[in-house]
């Protein structure tokens, strides 16, 4: 099936997902969700393929949701984030933890918002030099999705994900590794070699054994992500209906500090 805003390469047991809207930095919009998804549940699923590595084109890993491009509205013409999050973008993160097999993410710039939300839910991370990483969504009026409530605390603990979480800054790369978001951080120019290689490691491995340890390790750290998901659902869907989020998406688009009133 051809895909237009990502890319789904098999070569042996290896499948290479490739987030492809670099133009916006592998934004985030309804298709793209759609057809990440698709091949998360399917592509990814199949037993022909042992591991997964995912990467971005062009000059970043993801910057998140594409509020240039807005959200679908409700009936009441306000957006419908319960709709995008609880059908399109958190089926995603869930199947990831899911895959009966290992998840490689190659991170080669900007994972921004749910773009981070999306490297942290793989098993093991890699990170170019010049690559950071943040819960931006604070810098619009919104709360972290994507599962970051549930990811970030068991690999930086509480005091960092607050401060991730409230004040929305980058953290560099070699930050990342010092805080125990990410196991590798690679020159820029090594990060897809060292990523290949070690999917290739991966791939040649023992699933079963792999798919056990996910698994068991997946119950003890996160629980029950499902009803975690739901939770940043709820709440990211009431935020989404209120003016500072209005106002952070317009100052967004328009490049200028947000002026918000607490409402």
């Amino acid at each position: 099936m051809p895909y237009e805003t990502v890319i789904w390469e098999q070569s042996g047991a290896v499948g290479r997902l490739t987030l492809n809207r670099p133009e916006s930095l592998n934004a985030w919009t309804p298709q793209f969700g759609l057809e990440l998804r698709t091949i998360i549940e399917r592509d990814a699923a199949d037993e022909s393929v042992r591991a997964v590595l995912l990467t971005g084109a062009g000059r970043g890993f993801s910057s998140g949701a594409d509020l240039k491009a807005g959200f679908e509205p409700d009936e009441d013409g306000l957006p419908n984030l319960r709709h995008e999050l609880n059908d399109i973008y958190h089926p995603i993160i869930a199947g990831i933890r899911r895959l009966e097999k290992p998840v490689v993410a190659a991170v080669n710039g900007p994972a921004a918002g749910i773009g981070c939300s999306l490297a942290l839910a793989c098993d093991l991370i890699m990170a170019a030099e010049s690559s950071f990483f943040g819960l931006a969504f604070v810098n619009v009026g919104l709360m972290p999705d994507g599962g970051s409530t549930a990811l970030v605390p068991p690999s930086v603990g509480k005091a960092r994900a607050f401060q991730m979480a409230l004040l929305g800054e980058r953290v560099t790369a070699p930050q990342a590794l010092e805080w125990g978001l990410v196991n590798w951080v690679y020159p820029d120019e090594r990060l897809m070699d060292e990523a290949e290689a070690l999917v290739g490691r991966l791939a040649a491995g023992p699933t079963r054994s792999y798919a056990s340890s996910k698994r068991a390790l997946n119950q003890f750290i996160y629980g029950d992500l499902d009803a975690q998901l739901k939770l940043e659902a709820e709440l990211q869907h009431a935020l989404g209906r209120t003016k500072d989020f209005i106002e952070g998406a317009v100052a967004f688009v328009e490049k200028r500090a947000p002026a918000f009133i607490g409402g």
